[in-house]
């Protein structure tokens, strides 16, 4: 009974690997819907010729040893057709057919956005280890519009975005909205997404770039349009000055340490570009790479104790606050929206 019951629990875990806000199986755009019936298809295709197989099996392995041989015998060539028909006619023809559909399914949807019309991509990602850059690239200068670790586009139309990387081979990968895209350094490659409805799509890097691999997620936000360009007008503004006193506190310290050296915050002197733009950070669902939930807890950790919470990422462990004045900071912080 035991035995079973530990056979059950490996076969439910692996059905629900394919489950979850990442699955492939709950497509949220066209670029998914036909990858997600593609592999319906592929699924149901070779699930079908191994039921087939296995049923064959259990036949041979009941039978009578020579019963074959009495209806069919070898030298009547039987075999030869047996390996004939069952060992290449059949898998060619279902691999021919698989094959078709597969191109089919392709040919429904630019995998790399649209290179020939030299039309320019609307947003720019850069891989980092562990985080995302991602740049508003549409407009003028004045209007670019520089954010980390979340996309947002708007719902119901495909939005190009280029993709580089400025270390490590990185991987795009939103199972819901398309198929995998590489960020390879010194190249740019692209692809089109687009998602049928608002919602908030997870995906994290595909391909293994070190340590906090695991840990290097990226939210896409679809937002109706008239939220998305509610969303882009307020990014597109410089930070909000502090109102409170403790705000005030909080940014000179963010002044006086070493923050303003690594990160940017427009419309004030740090203009570093060693880490994320911190100029909205407030208005972001999560912290480090969406690793933890931006609340004031920890963004206070983060701060202190970088490197016990991700390992090896640039980002320090500035110590030297007082609990005084990592309040006013986190205050500051917790400001910018």
């Amino acid at each position: 009974m035991t035995r079973t019951f530990r056979i059950a629990q490996i076969a439910s875990l692996c059905l629900l690997t394919g489950c979850g806000t990442q699955s492939i199986l709950s497509p949220g755009g066209p670029a998914s819907q036909n990858l997600a019936e593609l592999s319906w298809f592929v699924f149901l295709v070779f699930g079908s010729v191994a039921v087939i197989m296995f049923g064959l099996i259990l036949w041979i392995s009941t039978r009578r040893r020579g019963t074959l041989a009495e209806h069919q015998p070898i030298h009547e060539g039987g075999g030869q057709n047996w390996i004939l028909i069952g060992g290449f006619v059949i898998p060619f023809i279902i691999l021919a057919v698989v094959f078709v559909t597969g191109l089919g399914a392709m040919s429904r949807f630019p995998l790399h956005g649209d290179h020939a019309s030299h039309t320019p991509a609307e947003i720019r990602l850069t891989g980092h280890q562990w985080w995302w850059e991602v740049d508003y690239v549409t407009g003028s200068v004045h209007d670019y519009v520089s954010t980390a670790n979340e996309i947002h586009i708007p719902a119901g139309r495909p939005v190009d975005i280029d993709l580089t990387s400025v270390d490590v081979i990185h991987s795009f990968f939103v199972p819901r909205l398309h198929g995998k895209v590489d960020l390879i350094p010194g190249q740019t490659n692209r692809i089109r997404v687009q998602a049928s409805q608002p919602g908030v799509f997870r995906s994290q890097c595909a391909e293994y770039c070190g340590e906090q691999h695991a840990h290097m997620i990226l939210l896409v936000v679809a937002d109706a349009p008239a939220d998305y360009e509610n969303w882009r007008a307020a990014q597109q503004r410089n930070a909000p000055p502090p109102v409170t006193i403790q705000q005030q506190r909080g940014q000179l310290l963010f002044f006086s340490r070493p923050c303003a050296a690594c990160h940017t915050i427009r419309g004030t002197p740090a203009g570093g570009h060693v880490g994320p733009d911190l100029t909205h950070i407030a208005s972001r669902q999560r912290i480090a790479a969406n690793s933890y939930l931006n609340n004031e807890a920890n963004l206070a950790a983060w701060v202190t104790h970088a490197q016990s919470l991700k390992p090896r990422v640039l980002m320090p462990n500035v110590t030297q606050f007082t609990g005084t004045e990592l309040l006013d900071l986190v205050a500051y912080l917790r400001a910018l929206r």
